[in-house]
């Protein structure tokens, strides 16, 4: 299987699980997320599901309104029932590493508002310890960025500012994001910390005891599952 086909694949297997007619449900930003949306859209369109959702993103919002999709802000719901999202990285206690689909804040404040946060995944995002194959986003404020960029690798990281083309990269919420590549990450609780106390940076990419579920799509055509 491709590796779209194993993202498609395992966003589909969340969605057929854990959607059910009437909820509120998190839509998820990134290439798995994308195809757990277009499902729901199916859902919407095909079976007459009366669904309610939250985009953590501009991009997943345009993705739903374009397929009928009902989305509404966060701020407009009490609860999310489910939010179903991807990962950049999973490590065996099902902590995560978030953000280089540039979105990593809504995620984190759509999670914290989720009782059921799914995440999908494709195998190349399995591994041992944090930070081992990808760089843990950080997103940081216009203001003063470089002062910050001094204090991130302070915490034993490389900092590259993440780039548009000739122009740094602006999230959703009009900010930068700072790519730090740590050799691994073997303690993620402290170092979240470490990094959300420097002045300036907004949060992190570290998602720390929020997934409920880690759906895991395998070459063999299997779907391992952690958690509930």
């Amino acid at each position: 299987m491709s590796n779209d086909a194993l993202k498609k694949a395992v966003a589909e297997r969340a969605v057929n699980d854990y959607v059910k007619d009437g909820m509120v449900v998190g839509l998820g930003t990134g290439s798995t997320a994308y195809h757990a949306i277009n499902r729901i859209g199916e859902l919407v369109n095909k079976e007459g599901y009366k669904l309610t959702c939250v985009a953590t993103s501009v991009r997943s919002e345009e993705q739903a309104k374009s397929l009928g999709i009902t989305v509404v802000d966060v701020n407009d719901v009490e609860s999310i029932d489910v939010t179903i999202d991807g990962a950049d990285e999973v490590d065996p206690d099902m902590q995560l590493i978030k953000g280089l689909g540039g979105a990593l804040i809504r995620e984190k404040i759509v999670a914290a508002a989720s009782q059921s946060e799914v995440i999908i995944v494709d195998e190349t995002k399995a591994v041992d310890m944090l930070g081992t194959k990808c760089a843990l986003p950080v997103e940081v404020l216009k203001f003063g960025y470089q002062k910050t960029k001094y204090a991130l690798e302070a915490q034993g990281c490389k900092a590259t500012l993440r780039m548009n083309g000739d122009e740094p990269f602006v999230t959703d919420n009009g900010n930068y994001i700072y790519d730090c590549k740590f050799e691994s990450i073997k303690n993620p609780f402290f170092l979240e910390s470490r990094i959300n106390v420097i002045p300036g940076t907004v949060d992190n990419g570290l998602f720390l005891n929020t997934a409920s579920t880690v759906l895991i799509s395998h070459s063999d055509g299997t779907i391992e599952k952690r958690g509930l």
